[in-house]
């Protein structure tokens, strides 16, 4: 699949950029605070699918004041949007099955940040409130300014997070404090996110781009594959026994020593 033109992706309120190994995402409606839309998620998805083969990090950020407030609160109100645009009313009328099926095309605009060809960082400051605090989970890793707010708001809509972010907030912080932290919808501040193991690091707002191109940087040194094994071999690892673990670690390592004598040999 190729990926989106330029003016498709920006019909979506979205741009890409290609830098060598590198993609950066941006979310580009500021006047919305990057508030995001079924579009913005679909055309994810789309742009995921296309990544040329030798992206190895993906930036995902957002343009203007905050990183995205979440879901475009017009589509809760079907008068407010056009005939082409999927509200909630919209979703509703749906039957569960197509409805279950929408969600999940949805969520395959967030799904492909996992992928282990890439190692995909979230560039986060302001606000990421509901869709954008999991949008900002489905990275492999954040980097916050010291003004970044987080919220899973979903709850106060008497909705329940459904863009695949209780698996990485679970994996990040433990049951208990994602059940709070989902259930109060309360925000949580970038200093508490580093603590509790949700963000590597929170830095000044204008040291936030420098940092994440210094994290860019060391990941783009290593060979690809090491990086890409290492990723694979770690997504999971919480939930194989250590026999598991250790043969993967071990048809890893044969590949890696393969294709290292393949890269010798070919000199």
């Amino acid at each position: 699949m190729t990926t989106p033109t330029p003016e498709t992706l920006a019909a979506a309120g979205l741009q890409l950029g290609l830098t060598g190994p590198v993609a950066t995402i941006t979310l580009d409606r500021p006047d919305v605070r990057n508030a995001q839309t079924p579009a913005m998620w679909r055309a994810l998805a789309d742009l995921g699918a296309g990544l040329p083969g030798d992206v190895r990090v993906v930036v995902v950020r957002g343009n203007g004041p905050a990183f995205s407030a979440g879901l475009d609160r017009r589509l809760l109100d079907p008068s407010s949007v056009g005939g082409e645009e999927e509200s909630v009313a919209g979703l509703v009328a749906l039957s569960d099955e197509e409805l279950s099926a929408t969600i999940d095309a949805y969520q395959r605009g967030f799904t492909f940040l996992r992928e282990p060809r890439f190692v995909s960082i979230a560039a986060v400051h302001g606000y990421a409130i509901g869709a954008g605090f999991q949008l900002a989970l489905a990275c492999d890793l954040r980097v916050l300014s010291t003004d970044a707010q987080l919220s899973m708001k979903e709850a106060a809509l008497g909705l329940v997070p459904d863009l695949t972010g209780t698996k990485p907030l679970v994996d990040s912080v433990g049951y208990a404090r994602a059940l709070e932290i989902c259930a109060t919808a309360r925000m949580v501040g970038a200093d508490e996110a580093v603590r509790i193991g949700l963000a590597l690091a929170a830095v000044p707002t204008e040291q936030l781009d420098s940092t994440v191109a210094d994290l860019v940087q060391a990941l783009v040194a290593p060979l690809p594959g090491a990086v890409t094994e290492i990723k694979t071999l770690l997504r999971g690892a919480d939930q194989r026994d250590l026999e598991t673990q250790r043969r993967l670690e071990r048809e890893a390592q044969v590949r890696r020593f393969r294709e290292m004598a393949s890269l010798a040999g070919g000199r």
